[in-house]
């Protein structure tokens, strides 16, 4: 049987790089396991965020330990590391969804085009469309495909008339690679789609109010390997227009979509570098670990 087409591409992809297996990578981390300081190059020339000194307390527990970040533009920046790391704690930071939890505190300042989120007088309703969120399980609106998408412009005031609405319906719907598939069911239920479609769906409500920033939590995790090549492949896309930052326990998935990867454990950033350093040369003996298998 002749391989799609869609199969050649992806495999072309992954021959571009990919995460070593087990047993692949030669033990070449300087860096002890008892130094929590963050190695590597944390810091961008020119950066969409910058966090600094970001801790995240749940009561008196601290789950984030003065972490300094920055995210470039037109980047994918993956956040890896075991359960528990704090890596979604970290990645919730960055449009103050923190805030909806009772008894989290965020202390230090991130900075979005050099405005501070974490001040007072923020307002997180236009924050959360500037930096939207794509959460692991795909929770699209109980209204119709078109409504589902149509419905953040309408509220920012992005798009006023019906023939507006319907240019941003369709445009958002091309962008994340769902108009082809419901053009045809516009008024059908979002609820109605498959895992994927749903995820994609969740995609373009997300760019449908302009956003700078694209936060995803495990976008893939609920989704079957056909699903998850599509989505990653408009991931790619994606960030020519956007800085996306994404969480993920596939190695495999960091390596293919991001350019730059940052390691944590235990609440700490130990490492952040060019993701195929991370992965082929990694300085510190923790991310060796992880990446080799030994724990996570």
């Amino acid at each position: 049987m002749e391989t799609s087409m869609n199969e050649t591409q992806q495999q072309a992809k992954e021959t571009v790089f990919r995460a070593p297996d087990r047993g692949d990578l030669q033990a070449t981390a300087t860096v002890d396991r008892e130094v929590r300081r963050t190695v590597g190059e944390a810091r961008v020339a020119d950066p969409r965020i910058r966090c600094n000194d970001i801790n995240v307390y749940y009561g008196t527990a601290q789950a984030i330990k003065n972490v300094n970040l920055d995210v470039g533009h037109n980047e994918v920046l993956a956040m890896i590391g075991p359960s528990g790391c704090g890596k979604s704690t970290f990645l919730r930071c960055l449009n103050r969804m923190n805030d909806t939890i009772d008894g989290c505190r965020v202390t230090g300042d991130i900075l979005l085009d050099e405005r501070n989120i974490n001040a007072k007088e923020i307002d997180v309703v236009p924050l959360r469309a500037q930096v939207g969120m794509v959460f692991q399980k795909p929770n699209p609106f109980p209204k119709s495909i078109w409504e589902n998408v149509a419905f953040g412009p309408r509220i920012h005031g992005l798009a006023r008339t019906r023939a507006q609405l319907d240019e941003v319906v369709e445009s958002s719907l091309r962008r994340a690679g769902l108009w082809d598939e419901v053009k045809d069911r516009l008024d059908k239920p979002g609820t109605g789609l498959s895992g994927g479609q749903q995820q994609r769906l969740c995609i373009a409500r997300t760019i449908a109010v302009q956003p700078e920033v694209i936060l995803m939590d495990e976008p893939c995790s609920a989704l079957d390997p056909i699903s998850t090549a599509k989505i990653e492949e408009l991931i790619d896309e994606l960030r020519q227009q956007f800085s996306i930052c994404i969480v993920t326990h596939s190695m495999q998935q960091a390596a293919r979509v991001s350019q730059r990867t940052a390691y944590f454990h235990l609440g700490d950033l130990i490492e952040v570098g060019a993701t195929e350093q991370i992965f082929t040369n990694p300085q510190h003996k923790l991310t060796e670990d992880y990446i080799t298998g030994r724990f996570g």
